[in-house]
């Protein structure tokens, strides 16, 4: 039985105004396999912290993520308590979180930026789900997969935003 985590995102949707944006489509093994073979000419064309060259050529290392996709993490998920965050890395960790109409269950979303391009599948998103037992101690539970699709069209939308006011201002 899959459980959907309408709270979190109804939460998402009012905070970042983004009501049924469907940007990111579910993916298959082919396009896994396909994104396989494309990853060492990827690893090729990265810049950052320990690459030996920056974004911008001038020797001194930058984020090491796209830094559309860090900042729309950011904003996004703001409402959610932050546990650990790593912009060189690329990963951001929140806390667990209740809201206040079901307390009785708690979320974590954990989100990885794998590349320094504005890309779809350079972004990677994990929902985590727990629900109190009968005895009131904490069990691990189903989340349905489309929440975490959800959350990175989400962030994918925010990062075209600010991508695009950044080139307006120019």
């Amino acid at each position: 039985m899959r459980v959907v985590a309408p709270t979190l995102i109804v939460a998402l949707m009012v905070t970042t105004g983004l009501g049924g944006c469907a940007t990111r489509a579910k993916t298959t093994s082919t396009d896994q396999a396909a994104a396989a073979a494309a990853a060492p000419q990827a690893n090729k064309a990265r810049t950052g912290l320990f690459s030996g060259r920056s974004a911008k050529g001038t020797g001194e290392a930058g984020i090491g993520v796209n830094a559309f996709l860090w900042r729309a993490t950011l904003d996004t998920l703001n409402f959610l308590p932050l546990l650990d965050s790593d912009p060189f890395g690329g990963t951001y960790v929140t806390d667990w979180h209740s809201v206040a109409e079901k307390p009785d269950e708690r979320f974590k979303v954990q989100v990885y930026i794998l590349d320094t391009r504005l890309r779809a599948d350079g972004l990677s998103v994990q929902v985590f789900r727990q629900a109190k037992d009968v005895t009131g101690a904490w069990v691990d539970a189903t989340v349905d997969p489309d929440t975490a699709i959800q959350i990175e069209n989400a962030i994918l939308t925010r990062a075209r935003q600010l991508r695009i006011a950044q080139l307006e201002t120019r």
